[in-house]
């Protein structure tokens, strides 16, 4: 592949999550990012400015709805809108990380599926196609009407951990809880590597319980995987209970590093060696510790945005 895009209806635009990354998948594809300016109104109204024209293109907004949440939402669906109006062919989102995905059904009674909820808002805004990266629920694609695609960071992170040239039969992949074995069994078969599973009970958000670990991790160097890391509860609290069990090593990956409140001190802390994310979410240069390895999706993405605009096969990208 040129440098130069060719197609000159494909246009990339960043919002303002995530715009280092935006450049980058753009850099990928061979493009300049879109020209667009967001601002706010004295009283903190979002207003948004397309500075050129995109009648009859296919448009890419690259934009995680991260911290700020409602922002960064807010931003997105006032761009959707300003899109349809100036007559973009098609308005596909590419959002590394998806916000409220954690609420994606009633655990309790009288609790909103907010995932929903927001998949509703992008729809009815007006996007006609979604890019993602590892929902937090597999399922939040049957939430939307209009075509998803959901990428894997999978692949980014066990490319990674080839690159140490483990002894394959000292390396043990475990999930921090039961929803999670799915992902460790594909990080495992990438890997070639058993599984082990941390049974743990949740009293509330935000706070974990280890109980027990299902499989064998002692004397072995344990990986372990998970979507998104937010307080490090969970991820800090199996780190020692594989320590306790006999691990010799705990390396920790995940695709959203969310890390609010004291994850970063817990991390600092913890027994885990090596913490490896990916750039789906920015991390401010307060987060950026000696512990934490940061690997970019603009690759996957980029490809997948070409793939989409031409019309080829975004399922290869897993093999």
């Amino acid at each position: 592949m040129s440098n130069q895009y060719l197609d000159p209806s494909l246009k990339i635009f960043s919002l303002s999550s995530n715009r280092a990354l935006a450049q980058e998948v753009a850099k990928v594809v061979g493009l300049e990012l879109g020209k667009c300016s967001v601002n706010r109104f004295s009283d903190g109204e979002i207003q948004i400015n397309i500075e050129e024209s995109i009648r009859g293109c296919d448009v890419y907004v690259v934009q995680s709805t991260s911290d700020p949440v409602n922002d960064h939402l807010m931003e997105l669906l006032i761009m959707i809108d300003a899109l349809k109006r100036a007559s973009a062919k098609t308005i596909n989102l590419v959002m590394p990380y998806y916000g409220y995905a954690r609420q994606d059904r009633k655990a309790r009674a009288r609790e909103p599926i907010t995932a929903k909820l927001v998949a509703n808002l992008i729809e009815i805004a007006g996007a006609t196609r979604i890019i993602n990266l590892d929902l937090h629920a597999p399922q939040i694609q049957g939430f939307f009407d209009i075509p998803t695609d959901h990428l894997m960071g999978v692949p980014i992170l066990g490319d990674y951990f080839k690159t140490k040239h483990f002894d394959r039969d000292e390396v043990v992949i475990v999930s921090p809880d039961h929803g999670g074995v799915t992902r460790a069994r594909r990080l495992a078969d990438r890997l070639k590597a058993p599984i082990a599973i941390i049974d743990k009970r949740r009293p509330r958000p935000n706070v974990s319980e280890v109980m027990n670990i299902v499989g064998n991790v002692e004397g072995k160097i344990a990986i372990l995987i998970d979507d998104i890391i937010d307080t490090a509860g969970t991820i800090t609290l199996a780190a020692n209970a594989l320590t306790e069990a006999g691990a010799k090593e705990v390396f920790a990956c995940c695709t959203h590093p969310v890390l609010s409140g004291p994850a970063i001190e817990r991390i600092e802390s913890s027994n885990i060696k090596e913490l490896i994310v990916t750039n789906s979410i920015v991390l401010p240069e307060d987060k950026k510790i000696d512990k934490i390895k940061e690997l970019s999706v603009a690759p996957l993405l980029g490809e997948a945005i070409i793939r989409v605009h031409e019309n080829q096969s975004v399922s290869t990208l897993f093999d």
